[in-house]
């Protein structure tokens, strides 16, 4: 969708979201600066850095300077929050997406920023599911807010690697502030998540991959923080299974998931259809059962759902995961929730496909930031337009 063709009803409601953003910037030059680089994420052209934004923006060349300059300053040198504008358009999507149905899902995920230079804040060599390989990128950390007919990616944050953080005199030319210190992926995700909480985002299930799921620490912040989780474990996870309730309540031997695997009867492990692609219906077999995970020395953590997927033909186990979901769910239940996680790979099409998530060519950290939180402000509205048109 392009402002270009938005119609006479749905400019005005941009004009008063614009007008809602202008609020928390507060500046007058700060307004117009956010207005131009929305309208230019939102429009039309390939390319939707700052240069090529300045030039559709300016009525004749000699104004090109000046507006490059102004949106330039407004990126990547004026000093305002983000994370009042990421929480106002969070509200304001997520108020137009519930009209259809709750929120069901939290989903964290991160996407790759393939770069060519090695000045861009947080850039080395490393791997992005982007590329599918290790290459020269920066990583962000994402958090989606899902209901069952629309998503809308809520908080992004830059991983910034252990050489980075290491070196001080490159953190400073890419002005990352001293107080910025290496966290890993996960650790990015819990500090989004809290924040999430605290700004009172409506709950759904967190999703998450196993660069996540795989880590107790992150399991076990999600149960101090009651955020039920369906997350992806690998298969040297160890747990113990649990037969039975109540006085019937029996514990099997510590395993890893893999080993348990095996120990299924046939027929604890049936065939689930989830959901119905564009070549037909898509399904996989699945052990489901109840474990205690048992982390390194620690004790048990409490009881919960073990999902073990056999792809259609394949005799051995390729996918594991750990769910704090109700006792009572059913098989189709428990998978469906599990295999919502493709929300964010649609979000990041988006975001870059139409976007310009990743045309980013700053080389400092607030213009990251800065540039991250206008198109999740231009997302949000045209996730209210859609969820509006249903």
């Amino acid at each position: 969708m392009s402002v270009l063709s938005l119609g006479p009803e749905a400019e005005e409601r941009l004009l008063r979201y614009f007008d809602g953003v202008g609020k928390l910037l507060g500046d007058r030059r700060r307004r117009e600066g956010f207005a131009m680089y929305a309208c230019g994420l939102l429009g039309d052209g390939d390319r939707k850095s700052v240069e090529p934004i300045a030039a559709r923006a300016c009525g004749c060349p000699e104004e090109m300077e000046a507006t490059h300059a102004k949106l330039l300053f407004f990126v990547s040198r004026s000093a305002w929050e983000d994370r009042p504008l990421r929480e106002y358009a969070a509200r304001y999507a997520l108020h137009e997406m519930q009209m259809r149905g709750p929120v069901q899902h939290w989903i964290i995920d991160d996407t790759g920023f393939l770069k060519q230079g090695k000045h861009s804040p947080g850039v080395q060599r490393q791997y992005t599911g982007s590329a599918g390989k290790v290459t020269n990128c920066q990583i962000g950390v994402s958090l989606t807010i899902a209901t069952e007919h629309a998503h809308m990616p809520v908080d992004m944050q830059l991983y910034m690697p252990e050489s980075w953080i290491a070196d001080r005199k490159r953190c400073r030319a890419a002005r990352v502030p001293d107080e910025v210190e290496y966290r890993p992926k996960w650790q990015i995700a819990v500090s989004m998540i809290e924040s999430a909480i605290e700004a009172g985002l409506p709950r759904g299930v967190l999703l998450a991959d196993a660069d996540y799921g795989n880590k107790t620490e992150f399991r076990a912040r999600m149960d101090e923080l009651g955020v039920p989780y369906a997350l992806a474990v690998q298969k040297i996870t160890m747990a113990r299974r649990v037969l039975g309730t109540g006085s019937r309540r029996r514990i099997g031997e510590r395993m890893s998931l893999e080993d348990l695997a095996f120990t299924l009867d046939e027929k604890e492990i049936r065939k689930v259809t989830w959901r119905e692609g564009t070549k037909g219906s898509i399904s996989a077999k699945f052990g489901i059962v109840r474990v205690e995970p048992m982390p390194g020395d620690k004790g048990p953590q409490q009881e919960q759902w073990l999902i073990i997927e056999w792809p259609d033909g394949e005799h051995l186990p390729a996918k594991y995961a750990l769910a704090t979901l109700p006792c009572d769910y059913t098989r189709k239940q428990i998978v469906r929730i599990l295999k919502e996680r493709w929300r964010t790979e649609r979000a990041y099409e988006d975001l870059k496909g139409e976007l310009g998530l990743d045309h980013f060519e700053g080389r400092s950290y607030p213009g990251w930031n800065h540039h991250v939180t206008v198109v999740l402000c231009c997302y949000a509205f045209l996730a209210a337009e859609q969820a509006r048109a249903f």
